[in-house]
């Protein structure tokens, strides 16, 4: 097996609350919405929500076809969501997600090299893939991109 399955397991991610930004895009375009974290950053600030931990992307219907639109939701985790929140970007709490965690350290060019083994854990585990996948950017490094740490949580039925 290729896979390194120490590197993995199956768990469910309890419910968060989360300021998000969504749209419907291509794997081409990710890298027009980075500064988005930003701006979702400056909004929390703003409206006084405090953070509950790193910047997720999330990937819904994304089926491995470069060419293919799927919707995009860049998330910042929050304690709680305001009633009277009238600002740029929407609110939500999930609900719990059922996922393989996997983490990748290093090079996001590197990135389906971990979807590929998460897809050969599954596999192995008989897993079915959901709809959804999550990035967690734990540690961000534009300069020295082997520094990235990134949690993949592949959505699983």
């Amino acid at each position: 097996l290729l896979y390194n399955s120490i590197n993995m397991k199956v768990k469910t991610v309890h419910p968060i609350n989360f300021l998000y930004y969504q749209t419907e895009t291509t794997i081409q375009q990710l890298s027009s919405f980075f500064p988005v974290s930003g701006k979702l950053l400056k909004e929390a600030a703003k409206y006084g929500l405090t953070l509950a931990g790193p910047v997720h992307w999330h990937y819904k219907n994304f089926m491995g076809d470069e060419s293919q639109p799927f919707i995009l939701e860049i998330a910042l985790p929050v304690v709680s969501l305001p009633n009277d929140y009238k600002g740029d970007f929407m609110l939500k709490k999930t609900d719990p997600f059922r996922c393989v965690s996997a983490m990748h350290e290093g090079k996001w060019t590197d990135i389906p090299n971990t979807y590929a083994n998460i897809m050969q854990f599954m596999q192995a585990q008989s897993l079915q893939p959901a709809i959804e996948n999550r990035e967690l950017y734990i540690q961000v490094d534009f300069d020295n991109a082997d520094a990235n740490v990134t949690e993949i949580q592949m959505g699983i039925i």
